[in-house]
């Protein structure tokens, strides 16, 4: 779906659904390492509070992962609902939603690999 949004030029949406993306593939990781995932948005700080529980591959990553969770975390609400002065149709750009589309990119293909036993 980031694909056709990010084709069809929709940057405030590419940054929403990445967020989404993003949160369930990570919440996805904390559940294969037998965590129940608290119930908001941002889970990257669970994530680094338990990094003894993943791979030393995944140890090494965990700072990213976690601020690209605090990134679109902070980014959704934005894309949703705009606010007074802020748009979010004429505000993202195509670097912001390019940004959103590779750190998801990133965080899935860790998260698969973590979960697969690749890592």
């Amino acid at each position: 779906m980031l694909e056709v949004l990010t084709v069809e030029r929709a940057w405030s949406d590419v940054i929403r659904e990445a967020q989404e993306v993003v949160e369930l593939a990570l919440k996805a990781l904390l559940r294969k390492a037998g965590i129940e995932p608290p119930k908001w948005h941002d889970v990257g700080g669970f994530v680094r509070e338990h990094r003894e529980r993943f791979s030393l591959v995944l140890q090494e990553r965990i700072e990213r992962l976690a601020n690209i969770s605090a990134w679109l975390r902070k980014e959704r609400e934005f894309s949703f609902y705009g606010d007074v002065d802020f748009i979010p149709t004429n505000e993202y750009s195509e670097a912001d939603a390019a940004r959103a589309l590779g750190d998801a990119r990133f965080v899935v293909e860790t998260v698969t690999a973590e979960i697969e036993g690749r890592s």
